[in-house]
């Protein structure tokens, strides 16, 4: 009779165990459906280094004894 039982609790641990295998989450990693943008606004530094360089002639031609 003891045998039995320990076949019985050792059986029902068992499937506890699967019971709780079976619920345990999943993690998905995907890749994003579109591509990333990264935007560097590289045209606003070339408009203000070409400003800048634009007003450095104009002071050199102006002044030409500074330099």
């Amino acid at each position: 009779m003891e045998r039995y039982h320990l076949r019985l609790i050792s059986c029902v641990m068992a499937g506890l165990f699967l019971l709780l295998q079976a619920c345990s989450p999943t993690v998905k990693v995907e890749a994003p459906a579109e591509p990333i943008t990264i935007n560097l606004n590289i045209k606003l530094d070339a408009e203000v280094r070409l400003k800048i360089e634009e007003d450095a002639e104009e002071d050199i031609d102006n002044n030409p004894e500074i330099f």
